[in-house]
């Protein structure tokens, strides 16, 4: 997200795992309502630390604490990985949203990320909810695409999330260093991803108080 936006904190996460530095004073205020907490090839060697801390799952939680209260949502957005980051990301988070592009290898990648899910709440004990399923990548032109679509609404039902389509205005927007809301408000890019806010924050507003979500892509 960092690079998306042009923004290199001088502090980033790994500063809050190992060095204990307070979220806080780390997060780098980017637009009105949106501060972000970066990292960089340095969380490779927080991903070390933890391997050798005896509660390696609950870094995280412990070290970002209560962070979240300061905001409406927290959105953590994990590298498509079944790595020990993202085991602490999700002992942290209420819920993670699963992306999912639309072919078949990655559809096989679900069950994984399903499993990582129930070990979370079976063997680490945090009750981590599955959000939603969000395909990416749809080009309604593609059988694959609508069969992988068919396929995850059957499974996961009403947590399937309707489609991210094919857009040039999202591959262009990271170059602009602009959200796609900012740089093709209009696109359907931008379309697409207003109705997964909306769907996430409702998720958020039903619960009780400020919510943190986890965004675990699957890797192909």
């Amino acid at each position: 997200m960092g690079a998306s936006l042009g923004i290199a904190g001088q502090r980033t996460l790994y500063h809050v795992l190992v060095n204990g530095v307070r979220a806080s004073d780390v997060a780098v205020p980017v637009r009105d309502g949106l501060d972000v907490l970066t990292s960089n090839e340095t969380l490779a060697a927080a991903e070390l630390f933890l391997a050798e801390r005896p509660n390696r799952d609950r870094i995280m939680r412990e070290r970002l604490g209560d962070a979240c209260r300061d905001y409406d949502t927290v959105v953590i957005d994990c590298a498509p990985a079944l790595s020990l980051m993202n085991q602490n990301a999700m002992v942290y988070a209420d819920s993670v949203v699963v992306p999912v592009a639309c072919d078949y290898l990655s559809l096989v990648g679900v069950k994984q990320v399903l499993r990582t899910i129930r070990h979370v709440r079976e063997l680490l004990q945090h009750d981590v909810q599955l959000l939603g399923v969000l395909p990416t990548f749809f080009d309604v032109r593609t059988r694959i695409c609508r069969e992988a679509i068919l396929t995850l609404r059957q499974h996961f039902e009403g947590r399937c999330y309707d489609p991210i389509r094919i857009n040039t205005k999202l591959r262009e927007a990271p170059s602009a260093k602009q959200t796609i809301f900012e740089y093709a408000p209009d696109s359907h890019g931008a379309e697409d991803y207003m109705r997964l806010v909306q769907r996430v924050t409702a998720a958020a507003t039903r619960g009780q108080g400020p919510r943190a979500h986890a965004s675990l892509p699957v890797a192909s």
